[in-house]
This record gives C-alpha cells, sequence and structure tokens, in this order.
C-alpha cells in the first residue's frame, strides 16, 4: 500500500510526466502534489468542477455506473482525472507532455498508482 506521496512520486517514473496531485473533490483542495508545468492549487479546483458536473450528469441520465477517468487533451499535454476506486471523494489530476507522453501507459499508471495507494 501506498501513501500519497509514493503515489506521487511514482506517477512522475512515466516518460513524460509534469506534474500530479492527489486532490479532495469535496473541497477542491489537494492532499499533495509534486512537479511543475501547472498551477496545481487552480487546477485542483477547477477540476474538481469538472468530476462534480460529470458524476451529476450521470446521475441525470440514470446511468449507474463508475467514471474510470476523464481525459482532457490540450495541444501540448494530456490531463487526467481519474477519482480514486480506493479512497472515496478523491481523484488523481495527472499532466504529461503531450509530445513525451505514451497515453495508454499513462492511463494505466494511474489506475495501477490507484489500486495501491493507501491513506
Amino acid at each position: 500500500m501506498a501513501t500519497i506521496k509514493q503515489t506521487l512520486d511514482e506517477l512522475m517514473t512515466l516518460d513524460g510526466a509534469m506534474c500530479a496531485a492527489v486532490v479532495d473533490s469535496a473541497s477542491g483542495m489537494m492532499l499533495g502534489s509534486i512537479g511543475t508545468g501547472v498551477d496545481l492549487e487552480v487546477a485542483a479546483a477547477g477540476n474538481t468542477e469538472v468530476v462534480r458536473a460529470k458524476m451529476k450528469t450521470m446521475r441525470s441520465l440514470g446511468l449507474n455506473d463508475v467514471i474510470e477517468d476523464i481525459l482532457i487533451t490540450l495541444g501540448k499535454q494530456y490531463h487526467i482525472l481519474r477519482p480514486s476506486a480506493r479512497k472515496e471523494g478523491v481523484f488523481i489530476y495527472y499532466v504529461l507532455d503531450k509530445q513525451r507522453a505514451n497515453l495508454a501507459m499513462a492511463r494505466r499508471k494511474t489506475a495501477d498508482v490507484d489500486k495501491e495507494m493507501n491513506f
């Protein structure tokens, strides 16, 4: 089982990783962060709204399902939001350089660290 710091350190091992955070989706506050390239405090708060909006939409549609991840593709970056399957009310926010990162490996990495996250 991994701490928040160990989780974040593991995310940064992937080629193209720029920064990452573990975020409380109730408050929008970061529980931990690592890396540079994005103002993670602003991003954590803003992406909390993205996660909440998707969950609200799923409820409105009567979808009895869970979000595995949300991918936002920018011109130069990938942003992955992954609500934790292990810790309710928490999500992983992961930013990668689009030119250097392998998207499939990044999605796999977020799933793997989520399985090990324990705090």
